[in-house]
């Protein structure tokens, strides 16, 4: 998590690359809140909140709060909400936003029992939850709700063939010729594994405040899905071009890392497949190891689908799996 700290780290450009979560999964969440038999509209509160991205969706609250380690990601946010009053006509809520951490939010939320919806967008698997179990039961009013999930590896929903080499970049072993040994751990392992290691709300407080965790899987759901979990089709799902594919393998917080230990990298010679496919003068050119990953993927796509086309303005259908985790305050 420290990557996004640093001041190298570009969160304009993280944000630029990131993929939007889809209203479906907002509307999931709402509605499991007003499920609640003491359910309030009042206030929410977005841990981790980043540039804004799933902050903004919080809109049937009054009052919205954005908590994030990081000064860079909310001066984006607050820029971000800002703009939104001069584009709808529509009632916004108020939105605020601090510097905090999620285990601990005596001074975001020093008020007890004030919150009635409490979310993570791709942030609960950096949390250590031995602390935010009991600030989420102390900020959430009776009938609250919390609602953490996390997007794991890309999918190429017409390319499956490419899964394979997709995963050896995300999570291979080898530290030169994949990231995955330069993201955080154990955070990016929890991520993979779909919150399945979160513990629930019950193994770390023992007054029983919580539900017991609600865990649903937008996916086929891995291997080791707990048998009690939902399961539901695909939700989070873009068409991309494949020029913006290259920028969103760069918004990597790994590949970050990966350029502090091996900077030549940056300096490799230039992959030329598919140069005649490309323009001269794109910033898409060079060798480093995300321009050779994604040229892999995209001769892969050609050779697995002829008459693929591939070229950077040309799109491709880019899908997530998604694990949502619910509870709620008694």
């Amino acid at each position: 998590m420290s990557v996004f700290a640093k001041s190298t780290f570009n969160a304009s450009t993280y944000s630029a690359s990131r993929p939007r979560y889809p209203q479906q999964l907002f509307e999931y969440i709402f509605s499991f809140h007003r499920g609640g038999s003491k359910a309030r509209w009042e206030r929410a509160v977005d841990l981790g909140c980043g540039t804004g991205q799933a902050t903004v969706e919080l809109r049937p609250f009054q009052e919205v709060l954005g908590v994030d380690p990081s000064p860079g990601m909310l001066d984006k946010a607050r820029a971000y909400t800002e703009g939104l009053g001069a584009h709808t006509e529509t009632n916004i809520p108020a939105f605020k936003f601090v510097q905090g951490s999620a285990e601990d939010l005596s001074k975001a939320i020093p008020e007890a029992g004030s919150v009635d919806l409490l979310i993570a967008a791709q942030a609960a698997h950096w949390f250590d939850w031995k602390k935010v179990w009991p600030e989420v039961n102390r900020v959430l009013r009776p009938g609250g709700t919390a609602a953490f999930w996390v997007y794991t590896e890309i999918r190429l929903t017409d390319h499956p063939g490419l899964t394979p080499l997709i995963t050896q970049f995300f999570q291979g072993q080898d530290p030169v010729t994949s990231i995955g040994p330069h993201f955080s751990r154990p955070g990016r392992t929890i991520l993979e594994r779909y919150l399945v290691d979160v513990p629930d709300p019950s193994k770390i407080l023992k007054d029983g405040a919580l539900e017991p965790l609600h865990r649903t899987f937008f996916c086929e759901g891995p291997p080791f899905k707990p048998e009690n979990a939902e399961k539901h089709p695909i939700i989070m799902r873009s068409e991309m071009r494949w020029r913006d594919l290259l920028g969103y393998f760069r918004s990597a917080s790994a590949l970050h890392t990966y350029h502090e230990q091996f900077p030549e990298d940056l300096d490799a010679e230039e992959d030329k497949r598919l140069l005649g496919e490309d323009l001269i003068d794109s910033q898409d050119s060079g060798g480093d190891i995300a321009v050779r990953f994604w040229r892999d993927l995209r001769v892969g796509a050609l050779e697995q689908t002829p008459g693929t086309q591939v070229r950077l303005e040309d799109k491709v259908v880019v899908e997530w799996p998604v694990a949502l985790l619910l509870t709620r305050k008694l």
